[in-house]
């Protein structure tokens, strides 16, 4: 069963938002202190696109169709999780962190599991599929307490 040992690292994250936080505390009593705040913005969809979606002529005449346009909100958040894979690859790398808990909505969580360089994939301890990102820390603190013991 994992432990949140001191000085495990947890990542409480979703596509716009990502507390680094360190256990300064034990396992039975954690301590998350934050270490680091990354934040993007990421204004909606509709804010980001310059024009509306090309048309295309359709097989009968006089009809068409759209083009989906590129989703800027959602390819901001990918590149979040991708620049959130490469902070914590430097991070591990320099001995920052021996083991780390991540904490993310799913979209992110799975967008993050396949951007993890293997270096910080080994450190991982648990995965928690929620989005806490704008609960209080010790929220986070029972929440992340309470998954690690059922495991």
């Amino acid at each position: 069963m994992p432990k949140l040992k001191p000085g495990t690292w947890v990542l409480v994250c979703d596509g716009e938002k990502a507390l680094f936080l360190r256990n300064d505390g034990d396992a039975e009593a954690p301590d998350l202190n934050v270490v680091r705040i990354d934040e993007q913005d990421n204004p909606k969809d509709i804010d980001q696109s310059a024009n509306r979606p090309g048309r295309m002529k359709d097989g009968a005449p006089g009809q068409r169709s759209a083009y989906d346009d590129t989703d800027w909100h959602e390819l901001a958040k990918e590149r979040f999780a991708s620049d959130l894979a490469d902070r914590l690859y430097k991070q591990a790398h320099r001995g920052a962190f021996d083991h780390i808990v991540i904490v993310a909505a799913s979209r992110t969580l799975g967008a993050l599991r396949s951007e993890l360089h293997q270096e910080v994939t080994n450190k991982v301890i648990a995965e928690i599929d929620k989005d806490l990102t704008n609960h209080p820390l010790d929220e986070v603190e029972k929440l992340v307490r309470e998954h690690l013991s059922q495991m």
